[in-house]
């Protein structure tokens, strides 16, 4: 199932068009996928996190085109009696900021082509390698082939080049067989609904989190009456019709409140250059939430 597919069947359970998941998660994959409702969705773009877990189960001594159980199988290697120890010891060599070339079976695009594109019509091409940072990368389970770790990463790591690499340090190349989100942002997965529990429901899910409290991980700032009938015209507030004696940095995102309900996301910005009203650079203004 696709994340499109898991969007399509909550339209279909939610009975509304408006719909929207943020942070795609591969077919193979299953996990924390973020879903936006109705007017959840005008939120979306404020909830693709930075940071995310993973539980991935590796299948040692086979590499594959896709780098997963989905791909063809391009090498067979005889997989060592490897020891906890050696295996802790490669995979030591990704944790912290390291350097990643994206697979060639990933929707990022090369002169405007998706890359698994051309992957399908056999060709490969060059792709640079990119910064990303493996904050955490615990062995949880070994049964070899098979070994299973946690991962936590940034935004853009992918969980599927990581465990190839860590085959050839290893020595007999490696594939990955399951992937699990098991957290995206502030979204943790021991608070996820599935599928089933949705369609259970009559109607729209009475459960859904508000559009404030989805943003949670956004510092909260309450405004004054006069500025709250400013920010419907888009005048962001200054610092002073505020209750915030600004205890965060300058080009932090922060929720403007109105009497505790979401009235818009801006991005702290003092001694603005541009204008020199406000203390704060709207971003987006939810008119009656």
């Amino acid at each position: 199932m696709s994340s499109h597919d898991v969007v399509r069947q909550v339209r279909r359970i939610c009975r509304t068009r408006k719909v929207g998941h943020a942070g795609t998660l591969d077919p193979l994959a299953t996990g924390v996928l973020p879903i936006a409702v109705n007017d959840g969705t005008k939120i979306l773009q404020f909830l693709f996190a930075d940071n995310k877990s993973y539980r991935a189960t590796l299948k040692l001594g086979e590499t594959t085109d896709t780098l997963d159980a989905e791909g063809i199988v391009l090498s067979e290697r005889n997989v060592p009696a490897l020891t906890a120890e050696q295996i802790e010891q490669a995979c030591s060599r990704f944790r912290g900021d390291i350097m990643q070339v994206p697979p060639m079976y990933s929707a990022l695009k090369k002169n405007g082509v998706p890359l698994y594109r051309l992957a399908r019509e056999g060709k490969e091409v060059e792709r640079d390698a990119r910064p990303v940072n493996i904050s955490r990368m615990e062995i949880v389970d070994i049964d070899l082939p098979f070994v299973t770790i946690e991962v936590e990463c940034s935004k853009g790591t992918y969980i599927r080049t990581l465990i190839d690499d860590i085959g050839e340090v290893l020595g007999c190349g490696a594939h990955m067989t399951a992937l699990r989100r098991t957290k995206s942002g502030v979204f943790d997965i021991v608070d996820c609904v599935t599928l089933d529990e949705l369609k259970r429901v009559e109607g729209e899910f009475s459960g859904l989190l508000s559009m404030d409290a989805a943003l949670s991980e956004h510092p909260a700032v309450s405004v004054c009456e006069e500025a709250a009938v400013a920010l419907r015209y888009g005048v962001p507030p200054t610092l002073a019709q505020t209750n915030s004696e600004a205890g965060f940095s300058a080009g932090q995102l922060v929720r403007l409140q109105v009497a505790g309900r979401l009235a818009a996301m801006a991005r702290f910005a003092p001694q603005r250059t541009k204008e020199k009203r406000g203390d704060f650079e709207l971003i987006r203004v939810f008119v009656g939430q």
